[in-house]
């Protein structure tokens, strides 16, 4: 009887520390896992490009398209008076089918294109479904005219949410905005586009202009702008250049 109790309690004992073992090697893998998704984050998603961080003066230069035929003209002189062969052009896609004179000039100029969507409204409010076949109509029109498929794209009114750049990074797109706004939208003046731009203009800066109808100050801004931010030492490149091989700058999307 003794030796049975000495050998239940030996079997306890050892018992013990086996399961004292077990949840120690437990404790430790469960601490690792902790550490390898510190080291691993999970992977947030596509985001929105706002500008990259660079020591290189290099700026890009960009314009919206979405409707009209009187502004975008005299941009273009303004561009090829300065000598300024790159920057970015966002076309709506009906406006790029119902101006293809003005688009080939573009696209003959050396400009790169970017797609500014289908309709323009706010993507946000769609479905998924919505969404992808508004990409997917300008995507094939912008093609169409243009004859090189986009790559970049800028949403109208800049409204996007995750469900939106999910869909468009999906689509092979990159999705587009902007550091620095010009305001030139609301037409303040041309002197006032012209301070808001170079106060706010940096190494790696996407800049937001317009070329539509609505914005009729533009165009007498851009002589200043330019010429000033050479002067500056800036480079003019195009987005596609100036993201690739630069940490790019994105912001949180909720």
């Amino acid at each position: 009887m003794n030796m049975f109790l000495v050998l239940s309690a030996k079997r306890l004992k050892s018992t013990f520390f086996i399961i004292l073992a077990l949840f120690f090697a437990m404790g430790i893998f469960y601490a690792e896992n902790k550490n390898m998704q510190v080291f691993f984050p999970i992977d947030p998603g596509p985001s929105a490009i706002y500008s990259v961080e660079t020591d290189k003066k290099q700026v890009a230069l960009t314009f919206d398209i979405s409707w009209g035929e009187e502004r975008t003209g005299p941009i273009l002189d303004v561009l090829e008076q300065k000598g300024l062969k790159k920057a970015t052009f966002f076309l709506s896609s009906p406006w790029a089918e119902s101006h293809p004179d003005l688009v080939k000039r573009i696209v003959d100029m050396g400009f790169e294109i970017g797609s500014h969507g289908h309709r323009h409204d706010n993507y946000s409010q769609y479905n998924e479904e919505q969404i992808r076949t508004q990409i997917s109509k300008a995507d094939r029109i912008l093609t169409e005219v243009t004859g090189k498929k986009p790559k970049l794209i800028r949403y109208p009114n800049g409204d996007f949410d995750k469900r939106v750049l999910r869909i468009a990074d999906q689509m092979g797109y990159k999705s587009i905005q902007w550091d620095t706004d010009s305001l030139d939208w609301m037409n303040p003046g041309k002197d006032k586009i012209i301070n808001r731009v170079l106060k706010r203009v940096h190494p790696g800066d996407i800049i937001l202009m317009h070329a539509s109808d609505s914005c009729r100050q533009t165009h007498e801004a851009l002589p200043v702008i330019i010429d000033s931010l050479r002067k500056q030492g800036y480079e003019f490149v195009t987005v596609s250049e100036l993201i690739a091989g630069s940490e790019v700058k994105m912001k949180a999307v909720d």
